[in-house]
């Protein structure tokens, strides 16, 4: 078993490495066997580079340990989803440093109780970091509208997820090599055959 430390900020003029030391000291009471993924990437990204090279990294029975699940997730529920599937696919245990109720594991039904307490309380917490991220966007952009600026958003590129769509019709690859064949991370790829 392996504890995974995940830590991220959502800029570069942010310190993601902020709450490493007391991460590391408290996978200790786990394993003294620890990987550190580090990055200022925003969590309201699936798709990011130190996330996606711990799940493909990660083995099952390997614990995933964020500080707090807004660290971790400010995902749309949908996204969320995609992510929380990925997690529980490769066999991760998710502990949050400041969730106590994910640092212990019981056998039997209190063990089964514990983790539908902690599955709600997860899902509660990823909902009201994406509700605090979407506050935050809404005062930006009426700042922006009140300065008179307007930003230019961005297109879908149609042919990559027509081909997309095409190569997931003949269900003979999967979503990763999906990804690899048009060039797009696999986020992408769930999100254009859920739309699609």
């Amino acid at each position: 078993m392996t504890v995974r430390i995940y830590v991220r900020a959502s800029t570069k003029d942010q310190d993601a490495k902020r709450a490493l030391t007391d991460l590391i000291s408290f996978s200790k009471s786990y394993d003294d066997s620890y990987v550190e993924y580090i990055e200022n990437y925003s969590g309201t990204k699936l798709d990011r580079p130190a996330l996606n090279k711990l799940l493909d990294n990660a083995n099952q029975g390997d614990i995933l340990l964020v500080e707090s699940v807004d660290r971790l997730s400010r995902l749309s529920q949908e996204n969320f989803a995609i992510l929380k599937q990925r997690i529980k696919d490769k066999g991760l245990r998710l502990v949050v440093a400041d969730l106590p109720t994910t640092h212990t594991i019981s056998d039997g039904m209190t063990g089964e109780i514990l983790a539908v307490v902690n599955n709600m309380l997860i899902d509660l917490l990823a909902t009201m970091a994406k509700l605090d991220n979407d506050k935050r966007r809404e005062r930006i952009k009426q700042g922006l509208a009140n300065s008179g600026y307007k930003p230019n958003g961005k297109t879908a590129n149609t042919a990559k997820n027509k081909r997309i769509l095409e190569l997931n019709s003949k269900n003979n690859m999967t979503k990763d090599e999906i990804a690899n064949a048009v060039g797009v991370n696999v986020s992408t790829v769930y999100r254009v055959i859920r739309e699609g």
